[in-house]
């Protein structure tokens, strides 16, 4: 088994890189892709774990991309995380992120809801806090009965404590993950929220601005959706990965090394990714 997208504590997930990397080589993994959520920082400490446990390490991140009316997830796989130009435009969204929470912050303490961003940060072992982070502390103090609760009552789009946050253009994304060595691979492509015709009519646009890949296989979605996306996909010429999109034991439904149907991820679309990293399949 492989897993092409997981997440660490680096960003929103709960295990450290170290712990994520320990993790995918007891279930077995062959192959494994560190790809946290706008921020390269797990990659030093995970890589040093998988070449001390003997498993292969895919550098990554997963960029959020300006769309509407869903959600736009951008994988970069394969890259350079020391690439200067990236890590500027990483840190940019980390500053455009605190500078959210703390909006978020206030709308909460404005209702008479108190939220320490600092006490948020120090449980989940991270500082670059998220949605899910202010969605577990809402739990916590019993104001929701599920992390899930608190994104349909107050954090979701259109929810009353939801506020956009910055993302990159496509083509900026596209250039940064180009320019850092990766590839550029289109995350849970259902997430966008756009009937087949046209998402199609996208595959066409992303395949003429450089788009590698699609991530046809994710846990989000059903076993005959993801089997049509990788049939789009290969119809025009894409790189087709699958993933997890683990992000700890708290959410059971994306078990590491397994995606769409729970079914493991066979490490053949690892050897795929590997051909179009060195060049042949592109």
């Amino acid at each position: 088994m492989i897993d092409l997208h997981t997440h660490s504590s680096a960003s929103d997930g709960e295990l450290s890189p170290s712990e994520l990397i320990g993790l995918g080589k007891k279930t077995g993994l062959k192959a494994l892709a560190l790809t946290d959520h706008d921020t390269v920082e797990g990659i030093a400490e995970a890589r040093i774990k998988a070449v001390e446990l003997g498993l292969d390490f895919i550098a990554g991140v997963e960029i959020e991309i300006d769309f509407d009316p869903g959600e736009f997830h951008l994988l970069g796989l394969g890259l350079d995380e020391k690439n200067p130009e990236l890590l500027g435009a990483l840190a940019e969204l980390a500053d455009a992120r605190a500078f959210r929470n703390e909006q978020i912050a206030g709308l909460f303490h404005q209702e008479g809801i108190s939220i320490d961003l600092e006490e948020i940060g120090s449980l989940a072992g991270t500082r670059r806090i998220g949605r899910p982070h202010i969605a577990e502390a809402l739990f916590r103090k019993g104001l929701v009965r599920s992390r899930q609760e608190a994104f349909d009552k107050y954090l979701g789009k259109g929810r009353p404590f939801y506020l956009s946050k910055d993302c990159l253009a496509l083509e900026k994304a596209l250039r940064l993950i180009r320019g850092a060595g990766g590839l550029a691979v289109v995350a849970h492509p259902y997430s966008l929220f756009v009937g087949k015709p046209k998402l199609a009519a996208l595959m066409d646009e992303w395949k003429t601005m450089g788009v590698a890949g699609i991530e046809a296989y994710h846990p989000a979605a059903k076993l005959g959706q993801c089997r049509i996306l990788e049939r789009m996909g290969r119809q025009r010429g894409f790189l087709i990965t699958a993933g997890s999109d683990f992000h700890g034991p708290k959410k059971p439904e994306c078990g590491i090394g397994r995606s769409a149907g729970g079914l493991p991820i066979d490490d053949s679309y690892y050897g795929e990714l590997v051909s179009f990293l060195s060049g042949s399949g592109a």
